[in-house]
């Protein structure tokens, strides 16, 4: 969900991917969640070639209460500035939905399932 918010470091990334053949997007041609799914695929498939998990759920001991751990802290009073200084902010109120879709886009291997701040 980051992605339209960070679009010239993603294409500089995604450039190095593509030049490594872990892509065939045109980096250069895509914008915002595009983009980022892109790159993200790319990211995907450098795992993938390496033999590295692609997916938390694939991690062994990994849960559904690390997720809900990780939630939980992201929402800690204490780091309300940490979630305002991120490229896209968020407030507490906003983790679980935003936050806890990246979480469990990772957990699956879905993107899909990645929501945008609107």
């Amino acid at each position: 969900f980051y992605a339209p918010a960070i679009e010239a470091p993603l294409r500089a990334v995604g450039r190095i991917y593509r030049q490594a053949g872990l892509t065939d997007a045109d980096v250069d041609a895509l914008s915002g969640r595009e983009l980022g799914l892109a790159v993200a695929e790319a990211m995907i498939e450098l795992s993938r070639r390496v033999g590295f998990p692609t997916t938390l759920g694939q991690v062994s001991g990994f849960t559904n209460d690390h997720i809900a751990r990780a939630l939980a802290a992201a929402k800690d009073p204490q780091l309300r500035m940490k979630l305002q200084n991120m490229p896209v902010p968020l407030t507490a109120e906003m983790v679980d939905e935003y936050m806890g879709s990246v979480l469990l886009a990772a957990r699956d291997g879905d993107l899909s399932l990645v929501k945008n701040v609107p």
